[in-house]
């Protein structure tokens, strides 16, 4: 049998490559305006209600309380996702501004 091969440091692991905690840069950055917090829940809202609609006929049961619960508890999870987008797209598109303005 051959001897097991040396275990290799790896870069990442040695101690002068260690994490640094150190203060990341402090920007003073602006608020959300109230008109574009407004107009994220509204969007949100209406999403949520246009996928409570097209996931209703896609929930097995015959009580309309159950549909309208489950096509809800579905729309939650697709809207959520929606404005996390919603949330990247803004700060992407904030950061292409700057950069333009550089």
């Amino acid at each position: 049998m051959t001897p097991a091969p040396a275990v290799a440091r790896i870069d990442w692991t040695k101690a002068a490559a260690r994490v640094s905690f150190a203060v990341m840069d402090q920007t003073n950055r602006k608020s959300a305006a109230p008109a574009s917090l407004a107009l994220d829940a509204g969007l949100t809202l209406a999403v949520f209600l246009f996928f409570t609609r097209i996931l209703r006929p896609h929930v097995p049961s015959n009580d309309p309380v159950n549909i309208l619960l489950w096509a809800a508890v579905s729309a939650s999870c697709l809207t959520a996702v929606f404005w996390l987008c919603l949330q990247m797209f803004r700060a992407v598109l904030r950061m292409q501004r700057a950069e333009r303005k550089k």
